[in-house]
């Protein structure tokens, strides 16, 4: 008889349980809810941050390719080498190709 009261005790103490159980689960889903939306507003942000650093990054790239094309023109190299290293443009005859065979030839 004891057994059985300790039973029925048990289950009236799980039905008491039972509606602040259910709150709990659906408090903790909302929860979740809002945390994941959270989330994937920082990851959002986070993504657009990261594309304009790399769209930046391109640019400053671009920039240095045409700043290193404008310093390595031929007319500007030739300028440079003629005023600081007083060279003179190759004349006829000036330049020999050398082949693997060793044979040359006069241009």
């Amino acid at each position: 008889m004891r057994f059985q009261q300790a039973i029925q005790m048990r289950r009236q103490n799980i039905e008491e349980f039972k509606p602040y159980l259910s709150i709990f689960i659906i408090i903790t889903f909302l929860f979740s809810m809002v945390f994941l939306k959270m989330e994937i507003r920082r990851i959002g942000y986070a993504d657009l941050k990261l594309s304009r650093d790399e769209k930046r990054t391109r640019d400053q790239s671009r920039g240095q390719m045409i700043a290193l094309a404008k310093v390595t023109r031929p007319d500007r190299v030739q300028k440079l080498a003629e005023s600081r290293l007083t060279l003179r443009k190759a004349e006829s005859g000036q330049i020999i190709q050398m082949s693997d065979l060793g044979h040359f030839v006069k241009q």
